[in-house]
């Protein structure tokens, strides 16, 4: 305890912590990891995983003038008034239905996208909206592999009204399943505060035997936009035809961004417990916001706290988690750092309406941090986008329920409009 305390002193007058990462003469490290300089200075710890694989099969090309299989054309107007509300049409007979379907293993459908579809949502108090209600049922039902899209809401009539913003999106986009090994596709697992790469081996390991190449990232940094930059070119380092992003928690944001900034790259996203589609803003009223060397002393104390938050059961498997120390092993100043540079202001609802990508949720029910309303809130603005709801689980649904969300995962891989 008095080693603890002397390093939580020495952090708060240094500045900085006792295990900081510099630059290395050698760039590859004995156990898996690499070391990649993203700017001068700056040196992520990255592990890139690639499985022996056979050589794949070609695809099949698309005929000129014969159908294009998987082709979505993504035609909305979002207009944004002056009250606050928040208007999403799909225009025309742009985006099709039956185009939009996932099947799940029962063969029922999950998900529909009306083509005139219209959603009317109030930016004033996120928190407070209900999910417009669609053709397929209920959002939230709480059943394990439950599945929600509802984005068609017979629009009333409206007074005409002057509008602060229109934004017009018109894109194609082919999304095509990625079957077998293919050495075109990269999956990118990217954690969220006071995580590391340890959360994700039960998908590590599962997506590797499949014959997946897999670039997780770690990023020791401060701000968002500092976090972001580091992704940006781990991204381009590792990046293929096909990119698919899995996000958790505040990994979700730069999921978000890395597929509003490369639309033609990131071929699909999976968030985990990520939340609404809200900007974010630190929080000045936060235990974090209190000195380092305080946050030190008091990292048993965060540790118990998280484990009832952030998992449904509070067993021998969860706390060896936490007392092994792999999974949840940041510095008190890496951690501080990041939560008060949660700052980003464009990640708002509009900038997330105009993501064309297919989305995945996932939450577990039991999530003390974000509530269900926030990814149902998420599966509405989305273009297209399944939400899957496991009862089981609560914020770190990867680590309870792995097998369930693998299988959900690969799934959503594996899946290919018709």
């Amino acid at each position: 305890m008095l080693t603890s305390i002397t390093d939580g002193l020495l952090c708060c007058l240094m500045g900085k912590t006792a295990n900081a990462v510099g630059p290395l003469e050698s760039v590859e490290s004995s156990n898996g990891y690499s070391f990649m300089e993203v700017k001068p200075g700056r040196i992520l710890r990255v592990r890139h995983s690639t499985p022996n694989r056979p050589a794949p099969e070609e695809p099949e090309e698309i005929q000129p003038g014969g159908p294009a299989r998987g082709m979505v054309h993504c035609k909305r107007k979002i207009t944004v008034y002056r009250n606050g509300q928040l208007v999403i049409e799909n225009l025309g007979d742009a985006v099709r239905s039956e185009i939009l379907q996932c099947q799940n293993s029962t063969g029922e459908a999950n998900s529909t996208v009306e083509p005139n579809g219209t959603v009317e949502l109030e930016l004033s108090d996120p928190a407070s909206q209900t999910p417009a209600q669609g053709p397929t049922g209920t959002p939230g039902c709480g059943t394990p592999g439950c599945g929600t899209r509802e984005a068609a809401a017979a629009p009333g009539k409206r007074r005409k009204r002057k509008p602060k913003k229109v934004i017009n999106i018109d894109c194609k986009k082919q999304i095509t399943s990625c079957k077998g090994t293919h050495s075109d596709v990269v999956l990118f697992f990217i954690h969220g505060v006071g995580g590391s790469l340890d959360i994700w081996k039960e998908q590590l390991d599962f997506f590797t035997k499949l014959g997946y190449e897999v670039a997780p990232q770690i990023a020791a940094a401060y701000t968002f936009y500092a976090l972001a930059e580091d992704m940006r070119a781990v991204f381009k380092r590792y990046a293929k035809k096909r990119n698919i992003l899995i996000g958790h928690s505040y990994g979700v944001s730069f999921c978000t961004f890395l597929a509003h900034e490369y639309p033609d790259l990131v071929h699909k996203v999976i968030m985990i417990n990520g939340g609404g589609p809200t900007a974010l803003e630190p929080s000045f009223c936060s235990i974090f916001n209190m000195p380092t060397c305080v946050l030190h002393c008091l990292s048993p104390c965060l540790a118990w706290s998280f484990l009832k938050a952030g998992f449904a059961r509070q067993g021998a498997k969860e706390k060896q988690l936490l007392k092994e120390g792999n999974a949840f092993n940041v510095s008190s100043f890496v951690l501080r750092a990041m939560m008060s540079g949660q700052y980003w202001p464009e990640g708002d609802e509009v900038y997330h309406a105009e993501l064309a990508v297919p989305v995945l949720l996932v939450h577990g029910m039991h999530d003390k941090f974000v509530p269900v309303e926030e990814d149902q809130r998420m599966a509405e603005i989305l273009l297209i986008a399944f939400l899957k709801v496991i009862d089981e689980g609560s914020h770190m649904v990867m680590m309870e329920c792995p097998e369930t969300v693998n299988t959900l995962l690969h799934e959503f891989v594996l899946w290919e409009p018709e």
